[in-house]
């Protein structure tokens, strides 16, 4: 399965684990405060919330073949739970909520359930 990028922007942490020992189960991309997110792929929503501290405002959209995309760190959320969602539809705008101090999205791909590297399966290169 293919995604088109959510924001354009530039990957500020990349998927795996840093130096540190910290892992990332997805990227961040640097995002303008506002700047809107987009759906990387056609599919319905499973989940919107704050319950996970650490991401903020989170999405999280269903897909075909056991795939599934969480957007965090959102400003503002313009989906609600059960939406049917269409690749590029705005979904919500980035922010910096959660654990983060500057404008950005967390940006992960999970096919069932276990975290992929995103960038592989993203349409354009970044």
């Amino acid at each position: 399965m293919r995604f088109e990028w959510p924001v354009s922007g530039r990957i500020i942490s990349r998927f795996g684990s840093d130096e540190s020992g910290a892992r990332n189960d997805g990227i961040n991309i640097a995002a303008k405060f506002g700047e809107p997110i987009h759906a990387a792929a056609s599919g319905s929503v499973l989940y919107v919330g704050s319950e996970l501290a650490s991401y903020g405002n989170l999405i999280l959209i269903k897909h075909t073949d056991g795939y599934v995309t969480a957007y965090a760190h959102a400003e503002r959320i313009l989906v609600d739970l059960g939406d049917p969602i269409t690749k590029g539809q705005v979904i919500g705008y980035a922010g910096k909520t959660g654990d983060v101090t500057s404008p950005q999205l967390h940006f992960e791909i999970r096919h069932d359930a276990k975290p992929v590297d995103p960038r592989p399966l993203l349409v354009a290169s970044h």
